[in-house]
């Protein structure tokens, strides 16, 4: 049975991070995610985990750690936000590469320069080719439910790989919010034990981990990583149609918000997807056919499943919470259009950049994009592709 209770999304990922109980946390504290290793240290303290808790001099150390622990056979864990995620940029790649499903928390928050520790997605969209595979949550409830989900995913078989389970900084890692937990015993057997095949300290049959890949073989080790990918597709869905049998929400790649009869719609990630459902309910009102598609899983990218959600809608607005400094678009805009590349939806599609450092993102302005559509799809032109919204100008 679920138990009622208001926690902030940090919270929520160290409570899931306890019910699961994994071998190893290694940790080095940055904000906005100091909270999850802060609160796990607590569990640890009063003896309701059995994990080895690291504290180490680096965000690229904890990470190592991670690898070092998880090429032993052991679940490991640890969390960071920001530019503690770009300290980890090379050590992504090793765990990627090296097919060790890690399991790392992300509050997201905008990278340097200027400083700032707000929301954006900056830091984990500079990652999006590491190989991990990235779930974004709207909400905490959708965080913890995440996490429930993500060692099932990034330990599976035909897996293997690390994941990123992101939060939005400060809107969603420290907002308490309510939220249903579940009994820890039906978390664990969900989760199940981690009992890898192969692993470096195995007494018969030891094996390398991180051989130098020469040509000869590198590129099919690469390829090995891609397929493994593209399996995560399945996986994923399957994880979360046991996640809905066991504890009744469900979940899907993307989620579709007043889609199915839409002539206008936004794309976009995170907790501004329930700014965006907001205004589709009042244009709704009014009678305008507008929708929203949340893109809950951003590696693998869930391109058949937006080619269906779009099919029969005539403009979309893209809306990238990072800039991507292609001259012509984000991360998530480049991705769907990719997606939908030869395919047979034909709409009108634009990109916008906004909430960047935190910048607000309302109800109001969610409209003031729908009515772009509506022009668009009014007048056939779709003006600027790529654009800002939100910034300052020097107008009084």
């Amino acid at each position: 049975m679920s138990i009622r209770e208001r926690l902030s999304g940090n919270e929520a990922v160290a409570v899931a991070m306890r019910q699961i109980n994994p071998d190893v946390f290694a940790m080095f504290p940055i904000t906005p995610s100091t909270e999850i290793p802060q609160y796990f240290a607590q569990y640890v303290a009063d003896g309701r985990v059995d994990t080895e808790f690291i504290c180490v001099e680096s965000e690229h150390s904890a990470l190592s750690a991670c690898i070092g622990a998880e090429a032993a056979g052991c679940r490991a864990v640890t969390a960071t936000s920001s530019a503690g995620l770009s300290y980890m940029n090379e050590v992504l790649y090793v765990a990627g590469s090296l097919r060790l499903p890690v399991v790392l928390a992300v509050a997201n928050r905008a990278l340097t320069g200027p400083i700032n520790i707000n929301h954006d997605y900056s830091d984990s969209m500079a990652e999006r080719d590491s190989g991990f595979i990235q779930l974004y949550a709207e909400n905490n409830q959708e965080v913890y439910d995440n996490y429930l989900m993500a060692h099932r995913i990034a330990e599976h078989p035909s897996v293997r790989l690390p994941l990123m389970v992101c939060l939005d900084g400060f809107i969603t890692s420290h907002a308490i919010e309510n939220i249903e937990l579940e009994e820890d015993d039906t978390v664990k057997a969900f989760a199940g034990q981690y009992h890898p095949e192969n692993y470096l300290l195995k007494k018969k049959n030891p094996l390398a981990v991180g051989p130098y890949g020469i040509s000869a073989y590198y590129m099919e080790a690469r390829v090995a990583q891609a397929e493994a990918m593209k399996n995560a597709r399945r996986v994923i869905t399957d994880v979360a149609e046991d996640f809905e049998r066991t504890f009744g929400r469900k979940y899907g790649l993307i989620e579709e918000y007043r889609m199915e009869d839409a002539e206008i719609a936004i794309v976009l990630m995170g907790s501004s997807a329930g700014t965006a459902k907001a205004a589709v309910d009042g244009l709704r009102a009014e009678g305008v056919k507008a929708g929203v598609i949340k893109v809950r899983v951003f590696r693998p990218f869930p391109g058949p499943e937006l080619e269906k959600a779009l099919k029969n809608c005539r403009a979309a607005a893209v809306l990238d919470k990072s800039e991507g400094f292609s001259a012509c678009g984000g991360p998530l805009f480049a991705e769907t259009a990719g997606a939908l590349f030869n395919t047979s939806c034909g709409l009108k599609m634009i990109d916008i950049v906004y909430g960047l450092g935190g910048r607000d993102f309302t109800v109001s302005a969610a409209k003031s994009v729908f009515e772009r559509l509506r022009q668009i799809v009014k007048t056939g032109e779709t003006g600027p592709v790529y654009s800002h919204m939100g910034e300052r100008t020097n107008a009084l």
